[in-house]
């Protein structure tokens, strides 16, 4: 199993609707290439874990790289790994917004920084601290 964690900021800013049609292309691809993860979305920009197969997770990477949608697009952690921590996910998806730190436990350490900070290219495992502090919320 391989896992990688990204972070990059829109090239443009994206609306709710196109944000909903990005989520429901992604689910299929991910769904039919065995990928799971989560994407977080706030004030233009991503963070994003993807998991399955290496081939998958690199021919995937490869398309998210040249997708015209992105720009400063850095990889915080590239590992293998034994198992799935999305594994239900064909792709989990929450847009970061005010009522947030209430809702995610250990989200508030984290509120005042954008998902591009320095903080989590020096600490990637705090990326996946995050991302996970997400997926075990209860929205």
């Amino acid at each position: 199993m391989h896992r990688i964690i990204y972070v990059s900021s829109e090239s443009a800013p994206f609306s709710d609707a196109q944000l909903d049609a990005l989520l429901r292309k992604s689910r299929h691809h991910n769904l039919a290439a065995g990928i799971t993860g989560l994407l977080l979305y706030k004030d233009g920009h991503f963070m994003q874990i993807l998991e399955g197969s290496k081939p998958a997770v690199a021919a995937l990477m490869a398309k998210i790289k040249k997708d015209s949608r992105h720009r400063d697009l850095s990889i915080l952690m590239e590992v293998d790994t034994a198992q799935r921590e999305f594994k239900d996910w064909s792709m989990g998806f929450k847009k970061i917004d005010a009522k947030t730190s209430q809702e995610v436990p250990g989200y508030r350490n984290f509120e005042q920084l954008d998902l591009i900070n320095n903080h989590f290219l020096s600490n990637p495992s705090e990326s996946l601290g995050l991302l996970v502090a997400f997926k075990n919320a209860k929205f």
